[in-house]
């Protein structure tokens, strides 16, 4: 069975945010709330004259060992035989636990107001007040296809494949061991890695 992880590489990703478009196409998030499964932050580090701007893509990190899954009392939040974390929005109960526990920020609420809005944005949308987060596109990655962000991006700076095969690109990247993970030292064993200087709080 496959064990799906992400490679980023900040040295080249351009900000473009063609993967937020994407993937709230696709997934039909609450972008209209400034929600995302996956954004792009747009940092600058140092003083003049020496400043550095780079763009830093965020999502979920589909932890090995996710918080998010541990404090669910429904088991909504679960992982999936291929590792991937997911929510179930019909389990859900909406108590914002896996929102608190989560290390990496990446999920938000489709609160009521957002399920209203979809309905007439998509034509559908969540049954109710859910916990929302990415899901490596598993819909497309089941048929076939890669996560839409990675589909998506102009620069090539999404990798997507199997860990444990080390024909895939993203095992190969990721042997190399110049990928990080964020904030490694939680225990959290997340599956996306990234390529290029993280600030210290994060790396």
């Amino acid at each position: 069975m496959a064990r799906y992880g992400m490679v980023i590489d900040l040295n080249t990703c351009t900000g473009c945010r063609a993967c937020q478009a994407a993937c709230a196409a696709e997934n039909r998030t609450p972008f209209w709330a400034g929600k995302f499964r996956t954004h792009v932050e747009d940092r600058t580090t140092g003083a003049f004259p020496v400043v550095n701007r780079y763009f830093l893509p965020h999502l979920c990190m589909h932890c090995e060992n996710a918080p998010c899954v541990s404090v669910c009392p429904t088991g909504a939040s679960h992982r999936t035989e291929e590792g991937i974390v997911v929510v179930d929005a019909e389990r859900c109960m909406g108590c914002k636990y896996c929102i608190v526990a989560c290390p990496y920020g990446a999920r938000y609420v489709y609160e009521s107001e957002d399920v209203r809005r979809a309905q007439e944005v998509y034509g559908e949308g969540p049954k109710g007040s859910t916990a929302d987060k990415c899901s490596f596109c598993r819909q497309r990655v089941q048929a076939g296809m890669e996560p839409a962000c990675v589909a998506t991006c102009l620069a090539g700076a999404r990798i997507f494949g199997d860990l444990d095969d080390p024909r895939s690109q993203v095992a190969k990247v990721v042997a190399e061991g110049q990928a990080k993970q964020v904030r490694a030292d939680l225990g959290t064993k997340p599956k996306v890695y990234y390529l290029g200087s993280l600030p210290d709080k994060e790396g």
